[in-house]
């Protein structure tokens, strides 16, 4: 992996702070994600990392959905990609998704694009702010709903998710 241009991790590890979940999910390049050399466009490499996000929400329980249910939105402040290698049509593509402990009313994660033989073709990070849904105000604080989310993940409740 080309270590300059795709760190390992792009958010500090908080000291003591529980472990990121991760999940996996493996979605084929088809072709309407291929542009005329048949490699990915790079406008499509965002859906590659929302299937990603999906398996963390369905693994998880923190969805879009729930959140909304909740009166919070989570919108994303910032989202890069790094491109390392060519994906291509045909290839199985291993999307690896982090979320990272944070303590403060967003959502941190990383995804990791990854060909068959472990090649990875792209690294990319996102940050999400909690919002209250019907102000659009930042949350200050932590909304119960996370509390409880971040008290499951502190007491273990998502070690199937977490490496050791």
């Amino acid at each position: 992996m080309n270590r300059r241009r795709c760190k390992t991790s792009r958010f500090p590890q908080i000291p003591g702070a529980p472990s990121p979940l991760i999940v996996q999910a493996v979605r084929p390049v088809v072709f309407s994600d291929v542009d005329p050399m048949g490699i990915v466009w790079f406008g499509r490499y965002a859906l590659f990392v929302e299937y990603g996000v999906c398996e963390l929400e369905r693994q998880t329980g923190l969805s879009f959905e729930n959140l909304r249910k909740e009166g919070l939105f989570a919108p994303v402040a910032q989202f890069s990609i790094n491109y390392l290698q060519p994906m291509r049509m045909g290839d199985e593509i291993t999307i690896r998704v982090s979320m990272i402990w944070t303590g403060a009313a967003k959502i941190n994660t990383e995804y990791q694009l990854s060909r068959q033989d472990g090649t990875v073709c792209a690294c990319a990070y996102a940050t999400q702010l909690l919002m209250d849904a019907a102000t659009g105000e930042p949350c200050w604080a932590l909304p119960p709903f996370i509390e409880a989310f971040n008290s499951k993940w502190v007491s273990g409740g998502f070690a199937c998710l977490q490496q050791k």
